[in-house]
């Protein structure tokens, strides 16, 4: 099921969006459902076209949880070492944004980055000290992400907190996947068409079961957290005007266009 989050005539809701995989999207529809669909799904009746509502972020987190670092190559290209455990960070739920709301590159930086990734949504139970073979139970759902980064402030802070954490550094959408296969997912980005970034999630160094485990041992992840998983190598910089697409296969394609803050 694809669980979306989003406005319509009549109010906020959440909603399945219906139809083919591949149909476009101007050939699907959301039906409502009530409340939040974390355990049970209740569809109240309504409907809507997909391009008569607007789609929002598909879940509000109390926290955005990173991994660094999780692609081999994606290291490399920094310059960095790859990790022995999940390299993490946090992201604050005041970076996240839905599809097609803007990016707004802060003044204090002269070069922010794409990341592309796949995220991980904790449904209704949360996660605390959860064994690995039971990690992926804990799992709502997946969506795509963006990671915006400041890459310069990265480097001169050294941790991350400044350099990911601008309102607008943490895209998420268009909807939640909650049917699918975390292991081996083609995770793309393009840049104004452009093809730059191009992996597959099983090139993780850590899967998503053992990162969901390894978070849940240090902090209790809450139903609707979000965990970010990585990005893969070819990031790089974006600028005013352009437009960001993170696509991830079996789940969709999440676009956002690039703006100067302010």
């Amino acid at each position: 099921m694809r669980l979306a989050r989003f406005i319509h005539p009549g109010g906020l809701a959440f909603g399945a969006v219906e139809g083919a995989p591949d149909a476009p999207l101007d050939a699907l529809t959301v039906a409502e459902l009530e409340g939040i669909p974390f355990e049970k799904v209740v569809f109240t009746g309504q409907r809507w076209a997909l391009p008569d509502v607007q789609l929002l972020s598909p879940i509000v987190p109390s926290k955005v949880v990173g991994v660094g670092r999780n692609y081999a190559a994606h290291a490399a290209e920094l310059g960095n070492e790859v990790p022995s455990a999940p390299l993490l960070f946090l992201k604050p739920a005041t970076a996240v944004v839905g599809p097609a709301n803007v990016i707004q590159l802060p003044a204090d930086s002269n070069r922010v980055e794409h990341e592309a990734e796949l995220a991980v949504v904790i449904g209704a139970t949360g996660a605390r000290d959860v064994p690995k073979e039971r990690a992926l139970d804990t799992v709502l759902g997946y969506t795509c992400a963006n990671d915006v980064t400041a890459r310069d402030l990265q480097k001169a802070d050294v941790q991350f907190t400044r350099a990911k954490g601008f309102d607008s550094f943490c895209p998420l959408g268009p909807w939640i996947e909650t049917n699918l296969d975390p292991s081996d997912l083609g995770v793309r980005c393009e840049v104004d068409g452009e093809l730059r970034q191009d992996g597959r999630t099983k090139d993780f160094i850590f899967d998503v079961a053992t990162i969901i485990s390894y978070v849940s041992h240090i902090m209790t992840l809450l139903p609707g957290d979000v965990i970010l998983t990585g990005t893969p190598a070819g990031v790089g910089p974006i600028t005013p005007g352009q437009k960001v697409s993170v696509s991830i296969e079996g789940i969709g394609t999440l676009t956002n266009p690039v703006v100067s803050r302010g």
